[in-house]
C-alpha cells in the first residue's frame, strides 16, 4: 500500500511497506525528467557505499521499463522543512535543546561525508527539506542527486551551479567552483532557519531585505 508523502522536480515519494512489514520511502522518478536519470544513477553511485546514523539509508533500487525507483528508509517525521517551517499542521514544536541536536546530529553527517567517506562527499543541496526526521528527531540527510565525489587529490571542481537558492554559497554561485565550503555556507544558512524559525528563501523581511542572510547580514553591522 503507498501514499504520496513528497513531491520535488525529480517525481513524488511515496510511503509504503515491505512483506515484513518494515516502513519505507519509495522515490520515484518522473519519466519526463531527462536531468533526473543522472540525478538517479548519482544518488545510488554516492550513497549506497555510505553509512552513518545522520545519511538516510539507501536500501535498494528498481530499474524496469520507464520505472526509476529508489527505496530508502523511512523517516517519521518527514523533514526538517515541514516541522520547522511547514504549514502549521505539518509543524513539531522545537525547543532549542532539540533543535541543537538536529543541528549538531546534521553536522555529524557532514563531518562524516566531507572527511572520512572514501571518497569525500560534497552533498551540494543541505536544506531544510533535505534532512529528514525519524521518530526520535534524529536529523539524517537526504537526497543526494547533485551530489559530487572529491578524492584527496582534489581541491576544487568546476562544475554547472546546481542547488537552491538561498542556500548556495555566493563564490559557487559566481564562479562554479565547488568546495567543501559550498555545502558549511548552506549549513550556516541551515543553523539561521533554526534559530529564527524563518525559511531562507522566501522574501519577508520588509521591502529593503530579500533573503534571510541579508536580514542576517544587517543585523550583524548594526550591532556595537
Amino acid at each position: 500500500m503507498l501514499n504520496c508523502i513528497g513531491r520535488g522536480g525529480f517525481g513524488a515519494v511515496y510511503k509504503g511497506n515491505l512483506k515484513d512489514g518494515t516502513q519505507i520511502a519509495i522515490k520515484k522518478l518522473s519519466a519526463e525528467s531527462k536531468q533526473g536519470i543522472d540525478e538517479f544513477l548519482t544518488e545510488i553511485n554516492v550513497i549506497s557505499n555510505v553509512r552513518h546514523p545522520n545519511l538516510v539509508q539507501l536500501i535498494g533500487c528498481c530499474v524496469e521499463g520507464t520505472n526509476r525507483l529508489l527505496v530508502y528508509e523511512y523517516a517519521e517525521n518527514n523533514s526538517l522543512a515541514n516541522a520547522l517551517l511547514g504549514p502549521k499542521n505539518k509543524c513539531i514544536p522545537l525547543d532549542w535543546q532539540k533543535r541543537a541536536a538536529i543541528c549538531i546530529g546534521t553536522a555529524s553527517g557532514l563531518a562524516f561525508l566531507h572527511e572520512e567517506a572514501q571518497p569525500r562527499i560534497v552533498h551540494r543541496d543541505i536544506k531544510a527539506s533535505n534532512i529528514l526526521l525519524d521518530k526520535r528527531l534524529v536529523p539524517k540527510i537526504g537526497d543526494f542527486g547533485l551530489a559530487k565525489l572529491f578524492p584527496d587529490t582534489v581541491t576544487h571542481i568546476s562544475t554547472r551551479v546546481a542547488g537552491t537558492m538561498g542556500y548556495l554559497a555566493p563564490e559557487y554561485a559566481l564562479l562554479g567552483q565547488l568546495t567543501k565550503k559550498a555545502d558549511i555556507y548552506s549549513f550556516g544558512v541551515l543553523i539561521l532557519e533554526m534559530i529564527s524559525g524563518q525559511s531562507s528563501s522566501k522574501s519577508t523581511w520588509g521591502p529593503d531585505m530579500h533573503v534571510l542572510v541579508e536580514w542576517v547580514t544587517l543585523l550583524h553591522f548594526r550591532s556595537p
